[in-house]
């Protein structure tokens, strides 16, 4: 029996949450519509307030979905509800959810398979694993972790010693949504598959490379969220340093797991530590007044870094990273400025050449080249160059990042999730910048940040008219 046909229980912790309406449930409708969940499942969401009843809970699901997918197909719907439960759990209290997924377990027969999905704080991670252990929940299941992973260096190996006192790492999924994107995985195809690009990958042509992810929206009712996390640790200590693990890494020994993530913790290793005179820390006016957020606050909203890959390929070359929330733009991209060639014979008229890679749903490409103005003179002229990185017919094709990693989880498949090796060494990197932060500079609305940020690259950031 394969991965894809075993009957399986997913319990997923804060299923009342935000996360789960916009995210979790809207891409197990569109995995069951797809015929991607196995024929015999069962939902059984938690957590530590409890729906007036199990047709309330459903209700709430059937409306989120309602307001994130089109056309739903009523019978996907139906099929969905009638396997979906909710068991109230805390850490200190886990006997019933216990006995609900023991109940579902022996019903669906002992090739059952269990997941367990934590979307729960970082504050209440560590005590929710160790009621998994005590209740024997975590026994044989497949353990799907939200990061942050911990909050610095020491909470994280505190967070893997427990996690990895209830399950051996195989079992262990901690899930990094931006790894779920096309978009992201696209750049293995685009380095390795390609003869005129992956060449020119390294130091002697890169001059820099930009990871840039500004929000246009603030923050969207997470104050609370935000206060106890800020943006270093929710966006760059996962989800920019993965995206750089996956640009930066050597050719992997096979497209797998255990060659994906071993040639990405290699760049985790050969990081040099952040240094903290290169970080730039912002809040945007009026984060105080944000519901959940104390009045005097310095909490940031923003980063941008400097950062180093200290081996052959990449020595002193800049990866440059930003990422903030009511920024002047939405979206997520990637910017590979080459060296410009050696001569004068084009004086100052050239701009050095880019590649600009966009990361979002459907993934996108521009080639920034100099080219000769029509005319008499012979002089240059820069044009972008459009470069599609999805086939035509296909846009339809892919999965959502939550989709294409919770079919991961039920297939078994570790690929694109972080391993604890790659965790720990990352907050080595990060952990200079958490016990030296630098001072929060603030920042309007709609603007890139503190000028400090807008001035740390020393070519400058690529924005969308540039070129």
């Amino acid at each position: 029996m394969t991965d894809d046909d075993h009957p399986v229980i997913l319990v997923l912790f804060g299923a009342r949450g935000d996360l789960a309406r916009r995210m979790l449930f809207p891409s197990l409708y569109r995995l069951a519509a797809a015929g991607r969940l196995p024929a015999d499942h069962r939902i059984i969401g938690s957590g530590r307030s409890c729906p007036d009843s199990v047709e309330e809970f459903r209700d709430s699901v059937r409306e989120g979905w309602s307001e994130s997918i089109d056309d739903l197909d009523d019978a996907v719907v139906e099929g969905l509800l009638q396997r979906l439960s909710f068991q109230s759990a805390d850490a200190d209290d886990g006997a019933d959810l216990a006995a609900a997924v023991a109940s579902a377990q022996k019903e669906l027969g002992e090739d059952v398979r269990t997941l367990i999905y934590l979307s729960v704080p970082p504050s209440a991670m560590k005590p929710m694993i160790a009621m998994l252990g005590r209740e024997g929940m975590a026994e044989g299941a497949r353990l799907i972790v939200e990061k942050p992973f911990g909050t610095d260096l020491d909470s994280s190996r505190e967070l893997g010693a427990a996690t990895e006192s209830v399950a051996d790492e195989q079992r262990i999924y901690r899930i990094d949504h931006f790894l779920g994107k096309e978009a992201v995985q696209n750049i293995l195809a685009l380095r390795f598959a390609n003869g005129l690009i992956e060449p020119a990958w390294n130091r002697h042509h890169i001059e820099s490379v930009q990871i840039d992810v500004p929000e246009d929206i603030a923050l969207e009712g997470r104050g609370s969220f935000y206060e106890s996390t800020g943006c270093f640790r929710d966006m760059v200590s996962t989800h920019l340093c993965q995206v750089l693990g996956f640009l930066a890494m050597e050719p992997p020994s096979a497209l797998d797991a255990d060659g994906l993530r071993n040639a990405k913790a290699q760049v985790f290793e050969d990081m040099r530590p952040l240094d903290p005179a290169r970080v730039v820390f912002g809040q945007y006016a009026g984060y105080r007044d944000e519901d959940g957020v104390d009045d005097d606050s310095d909490v940031e909203t923003f980063v941008a870094l400097e950062a180093y890959v200290d081996n052959e390929r990449w020595r002193d070359v800049p990866f440059y990273l930003r990422t903030g929330k009511a920024m002047g733009d939405n979206r997520r991209t990637v910017t590979l400025t080459f060296r410009t060639p050696p001569g004068e014979l084009f004086g100052d008229t050239r701009r050095p050449d880019r590649l600009v890679l966009d990361l979002t749903e459907t993934p996108t490409a521009q080639l920034a080249l100099n080219v000769k103005r029509p005319g008499p003179e012979l002089t240059v002229e820069r044009v972008g160059v459009p470069v599609a990185l999805t086939p035509d017919g296909t846009g339809g094709d892919g999965l959502d990042a939550y989709e294409r990693l919770l079919l991961d989880v039920l297939r078994g498949d570790q690929t694109l999730f972080a391993r604890g090796d790659e965790v720990d060494r990352l907050w080595q990197v990060c952990q200079p910048v958490l016990d030296d932060p630098p001072a929060v500079e603030a920042y309007d609305k709609g603007s890139w940040g503190p000028q400090s940020a807008v001035e740390l690259p020393r070519s400058g950031w690529w924005l969308p008219d540039d070129d």
